[in-house]
């Protein structure tokens, strides 16, 4: 996600060259990539190849994605009860995605908004590893000596047509076009491999444990390039089919390929995660790094393993040694981690604590920036309304703070409440229209932003949002009024003794006891019997509460006050009036998005019970 205050210290004109820069390296690397084709029409045919494979897999993803729509949260949710599940679900997702790139930031995401556990990701990571064998082995049968054209052609027809006849239909074509297009992808790389007669991998001078780091490292280059762990095993066994590299080679590019699989996820998991993602992101490449050195220090027995095995099993071609190479390594690596989850994941709690909350006061020129608006939920449209759902209420815990400053109430009493309130501590001064700019408008900003890249496939999908919508208006209102409210508290506030000092006391008690109820009230479990009737009983209460306007005018009458006082004490009151109306709305919307948001454990989303954004030290 961009960071438009970190742009605002960019200065502009660095800003223009890095872009023009951008655009020049991009524009030479394709006039070489150009070039390239003209002069050689075997790496033609291979980039072409390649580029359907990597479509093809696109395709398929999307499509599944598409299929899954609004029940990849109750599927997810349902398959990650118990570790085995969770690992049994990695599997599965692999291989029908075939990228365990994927559905490792999809983890990351369902992690990062609360749908599953720590543990359970770390499982569902162990089986997406395990289950990325599947694909090799799939690609392995095919490269043999099979020609999948024949079978690609009438496929890539029917699933476009499929596309043409019925919308419902679509989602199948578009799977179909996939397979198709892998298909096709597969045999126009052994088609290029076999134009490059010239090229002989397996001529290289290297030998023993220098040919096998070589290649190590080769295919983890490769595999960060093609961002795929997939495209890169294709291509060794395309190469393998075609005798331009030894079964040892392949089998360390193997090695490399998982090591550079795990790149990608790491650095956008470290970047653009929670906590609790940050450590998934870690679990993930800490796994893609040790099993691969572990085979390392394996090496010998490991290949004397496959050797063994083919040997009894008959299994001649070194394709098929090549997948259960890739296979025997992975059980390594699940059957060592999986011993060791609850050490590991404590292990990763330590080097990864808790983020201590930073002080976010206009003093500390520190913007508000959200907590879990992040680029990779985007990737479903459940995990996305998840972290949407979550940043509203970050954002009205921010709200309910800034009303504490406007009535002079230190923030921690919002956590732990005294029997009264303390006296407002002078000097009292005017803030919420800084914390406005520097807390809710950002924030509230970020999620208008945020929602608008969401995929709506659904009416359902939109009305979630525009429920959510609506409760982040009325905390941005509520806030607004507020500001309106300080004015007044700073100047009657300041003059203890006076009436109108009793009156602006009680105003600032009762709209802080309020505060503290519709806090209670968030706090309960949602869909649950308990939150609807302190929801109903807090609505009563807030349409009750209020001292009717007379009690001010019998005030006025008796020269206890005067008009101006009287005046502002009546707008103040409307101010308050319509903060609780707020609060309200805020509860009786909530309560009817947890009926279609929240996942079928029943587990509700985690009330931020600690002061976020404000220091608890500070009262204005």
């Amino acid at each position: 996600m961009k960071n438009r205050y970190l742009n605002s210290m960019v200065p502009p004109v660095i800003l223009r060259h890095l872009k023009k820069a951008k655009f020049l390296g991009l524009g030479l690397l394709l006039i070489a990539l150009v070039y390239s084709f003209v002069m050689s029409s075997a790496w033609l045919v291979l980039c072409y190849g390649l580029a359907l494979f990597l479509f093809g897999m696109q395709c398929i993803e999307g499509a599944l994605q598409s299929a899954a729509g609004g029940r990849l949260e109750q599927i997810m949710a349902k398959s990650t009860e118990t570790p085995i599940k969770s690992f049994l679900f990695g599997i599965g997702a692999t291989f029908l995605l075939q990228s365990t790139t994927l559905v490792s930031l999809l983890t990351i995401a369902f992690l990062s908004t609360g749908m599953i556990s720590l543990a359970g990701g770390l499982a569902v990571i162990l089986g997406t590893n395990f289950g990325a064998t599947s694909g090799i082995w799939l690609l392995a049968w095919a490269g043999q000596s099979l020609s999948l054209s024949p079978a690609a052609l009438p496929m890539l027809v029917v699933g476009v047509l499929l596309g043409f006849i019925d919308k419902r239909l679509k989602v199948f074509g578009q799977a179909l076009i996939g397979i198709a297009l892998i298909f096709l992808g597969i045999d126009s790389i052994k088609d290029g491999f076999s134009a490059f007669g010239q090229i002989e991998l397996s001529d290289i001078k290297a030998s023993g444990i220098s040919q096998v780091l070589l290649f190590t490292l080769l295919g983890f280059l490769l595999t960060c390039v093609l961002q795929s762990s997939h495209a890169t095993l294709i291509l060794v066994l395309a190469a393998l089919a075609a005798g331009q590299l030894t079964l040892t080679q392949s089998f360390a590019i193997a090695l490399g390929s998982n090591l550079g699989s795990s790149f990608t996820t790491a650095l956008v998991g470290m970047l653009s995660s929670d906590r609790n993602g940050q450590r998934l992101a870690l679990a993930h490449l800490i796994y893609n790094w040790v099993t691969p050195l572990l085979a390392l220090i394996l090496w010998l027995p490991l290949t004397f393993a496959v050797g063994a095995i083919a040997t009894v099993i008959g299994m001649h071609s070194p394709l098929l040694q090549l997948a259960l190479f890739h296979t025997l390594f992975n059980v390594l690596g699940v059957s060592v981690f999986w011993g060791i989850q609850q050490p590991f994941i404590e292990k990763l709690h330590l080097f990864l604590p808790d983020k201590s909350p930073k002080k976010q006061l206009p003093d500390g020129a520190e913007a508000v920036h959200p907590l879990h608006l992040h680029h990779n939920m985007l990737k479903s449209t459940d995990t996305a309304i998840h972290a949407v759902h979550q940043e509203i209420e970050h954002l009205t815990t921010l709200g309910l703070e800034v009303v504490c400053h406007a009535i002079y109430v230190p923030n921690a009493q919002l956590y732990t409440p005294s029997s009264e309130l303390p006296n407002p501590a002078r000097p009292l001064q005017l803030d919420v229209q800084s914390l406005y700019e520097w807390q809710i408008k950002p924030l509230y900003s970020e999620i208008l932003n945020f929602t608008s890249k969401i995929d709506i496939h659904a009416n359902k999908v939109q009305k979630k949002l525009t429920d959510a919508h609506i409760n982040a208006f009325h905390v941005v209102e509520m806030v607004k009024q507020s500001k309106h409210l300080q004015k007044n508290m700073q100047q009657f506030l300041n003059t203890p003794g006076t009436s109108i000092y009793q009156d602006y006391m009680a105003l600032r008690q009762h709209l802080f006891d309020m505060l503290i109820s519709f806090n209670r009230v968030r706090s309960l479990q949602k869909q649950s019997l308990d939150r609807q009737q302190a929801t109903e009983i807090f609505v009563q209460h807030t349409e009750a509460s209020m001292s009717p306007h007379h009690h001010v005018l019998d005030k006025l009458r008796e020269h206890k006050i005067d008009k101006l006082q009287a005046s502002s004490l009546i707008n103040d009151m409307n101010y308050v009036r319509r903060i609780n109306s707020g609060l309200s709305e805020i509860l009786i919307n909530s309560q009817d998005l947890s009926l279609n948001s929240v996942s079928t454990t029943g587990s509700a989303t985690k009330v931020i019970d600690t002061p976020i954004g404000v220091d608890k030290s500070d009262n204005a």
